[in-house]
């Protein structure tokens, strides 16, 4: 139903004074919904997992996406092309961070009664997180894009596990190390080897 429609028609229901025809109008077409605050914090562990299933493709966008150890490799190795400030201060943040790293969103937000669960969390991009806040795809015109699959595209996991393994000295990054424990172990209880 048009929401405006909904509202008029509302209006015209209070100028007849029909004011019980309006609360359940109100009530079946546009009630509030109250939803109490849930802790929304994913671990490492819990991401790699999304990802991986997600094939690291943007579900809001269907753009590839890129393994989050592998971006801060890429700027311990470059820090001068891809700067990183710890707050994502945008002036000192190398864009890749927002376009390519992935991070996990609800589809369904919490605020609006979607349920803190591994069913309910989707990949996409850091950019994409910020733009949709809480709002449903519906409400800003979004679609849902397939999940990829890992053949196709593996967010470059492989090429990070061998550069790591190629130079122990990338492991001293404790964030590095992290994102690589993290994804191995997902990758073992998914059974991906």
């Amino acid at each position: 139903m048009d929401k405006a429609l909904l509202i008029k028609n509302l209006c015209g229901l209070l100028l007849d004074d029909r004011r019980q025809d309006c609360v359940d109008m109100a009530m079946e077409n546009f009630p509030f919904v109250d939803s109490s605050p849930q802790k929304r914090q994913y671990s490492r562990y819990q991401m790699c997992k999304v990802f991986l299933r997600d094939g690291f493709i943007d579900r809001y966008s269907g753009k590839r996406l890129l393994f989050p150890g592998l971006i801060k490799l890429l700027t311990n190795e470059f820090p001068d092309i891809f700067k990183y400030h710890r707050n994502w201060k945008m002036s000192a943040t190398h864009m890749i961070y927002w376009d390519l790293f992935p991070t996990s969103d609800h589809l369904i937000p919490i605020a609006r009664g979607g349920q803190d669960s591994y069913d309910n969390w989707i990949t996409t991009s850091m950019i994409r997180n910020s733009a949709k806040s809480n709002w449903t795809i519906e409400e800003i015109g979004w679609d849902l894009h397939p999940r990829g699959q890992l053949e196709e595209w593996d967010g470059l996991v492989q090429s990070f596990l061998e550069l790591t393994n190629k130079n122990p000295d990338y492991e001293k990054d404790k964030y590095v190390m992290d994102w690589k424990i993290n994804l191995l172990r997902a990758r073992k209880k998914l059974g991906i080897e």
